[in-house]
């Protein structure tokens, strides 16, 4: 396995992330408050959304910058 596959896996995990922690935000500001027993793992609501924003953040930025590097053909083959 070279190191383009293993970032290749990285990105689209990254992806399938992103993809399910946007659904998880709503726009109304219930997001993950609305789904009962997972709320309880955070002290509130509130910091709940702050937490899922951040890490929503964070695998865009590693999606991205990854996208740039496949991309630019940056990695050995």
């Amino acid at each position: 396995m070279t190191i383009t596959n293993v970032v290749e896996v990285i990105w689209a995990l990254s992806a399938i992330g992103m993809i399910i922690l946007v659904l998880l935000h709503s726009p109304k500001g219930d997001g993950v408050g609305a789904i009962g027993g997972q709320a309880q793992l955070f002290s509130s609501t509130k910091s709940a959304e702050n937490t899922l924003n951040r890490v929503t953040w964070a695998l865009a930025v590693i999606f991205l910058g990854l996208t740039v590097v496949l991309s630019a053909g940056w990695l050995p083959k």
